[in-house]
């Protein structure tokens, strides 16, 4: 088989399998946990050699049973949830396993390919520079952010760093989220309360400087992620951790109007009190600084917000929250 793909199942790695088929690939080990979720349905439609749980894949794979040479492995793999708290399972599934998969490749030199994470950044406090040297000094606000992290430093820390390539991704949104609960993006939570009640629901600031609705996010499309990543394995000569991101923070009002103005309704934005337990993690602010990137020689050109959104809402989820 030519790739791995971790995570293939789940919301960005789906997209990635989806990417490589595009690209007229379809010899790809898909590694993920599918258990009683309903994201086996990302796989609906996409062409692909085999399908291995995640803990029998690297069993198999560490067991040299895999005897083919792989072209890239994209380690998209990993718990996600912000609110997470057994943090033994995360520090297992994020970040040993990383490891572990990690080398394996480096070991064959296989080009590897893995999601980092904007969490990593904590409150934003030391800004959001992807230098290895700002990624030794951070303090995220979760145990995701700090899994991914931790798999961060190690690489940076065994100089191994420049023989990879890692992704820190902001904000993405777009098809074949649909599975992820309370994690889905605000564009598809907010099309859904739109359709219920004509309304989003956005949280009020509780910080003098910003206004409701006016705090800000980097914003990306799930096709421009997987984009760069199939384009970043093109280039064998390019290896980093680099962030992930439009490069231009917009504020979720901007967010709800995109949406309102995709679904060709007058906006109505209520504002509402946030719960107790995030007021005091939550980022009033993320933007990607995208300069290491294209010093890099990487051409990346994020499409913007309102075409974006504009493409999921009426190409995927008003016909009925179809898939890639």
């Amino acid at each position: 088989m030519k790739f791995i793909v971790t995570g293939g199942a789940g919301f960005i790695g789906s997209a990635m399998v989806w990417k490589l088929n595009q690209a007229g690939e379809s010899d790809i080990l898909v590694a993920d946990h599918l258990g009683s979720s309903e994201k086996w349905q990302n796989l609906n439609g996409k062409v692909f050699a085999d399908y291995l749980e995640k803990d029998i894949f690297l069993e198999e794979l560490l067991a040299g049973k895999f005897g083919s040479v792989f072209k890239a492995v994209f380690h998209i793999g990993a718990c996600s949830s912000t609110t997470e708290a057994d943090a033994t399972y995360m520090m297992e599934n994020n970040y040993h396993y990383s490891k572990r998969l990690a080398q394996w490749a480096l070991a064959k030199n296989i080009p590897f390919i893995y999601a980092s994470s904007a969490a990593t950044y904590g409150d934003g406090s030391l800004g959001y520079s992807d230098e290895d040297a700002v990624s030794l000094k951070l303090q995220p606000l979760n145990v995701y952010g700090y899994s991914k992290l931790l798999f961060d430093q190690w690489l940076i820390r065994n100089n191994l760093v420049h023989k990879v390539v890692g992704l820190k991704y902001f904000n993405v949104f777009g098809p074949n989220e649909y599975h992820k609960g309370e994690m889905r993006s605000v564009v598809l939570k907010g099309y859904e309360q739109i359709k219920k009640d004509g309304k989003i629901k956005l949280f009020r600031s509780y910080r003098n400087e910003f206004a409701d609705g006016e705090q800000k996010r980097d914003f990306i499309y799930v096709k421009d992620v997987v984009n760069l990543m199939y384009q970043l394995y093109l280039n064998n000569k390019v290896r980093g951790v680099f962030n992930l991101g439009s490069g231009a923070a917009r504020s979720w009002n901007d967010l709800a109007g995109a949406i309102f103005n995709a679904l060709g309704t007058k906006p109505h934005v209520e504002y509402i009190e946030m719960p107790d337990i995030l007021k005091e993690k939550y980022q009033y602010f993320t933007e990607a600084k995208m300069d290491k990137l294209a010093t890099a020689g990487i051409n990346f050109t994020a499409t913007p917000l309102e075409e974006a959104v504009a493409d999921y809402v009426r190409a995927y989820l008003e016909p009925g929250m179809r898939y890639l």
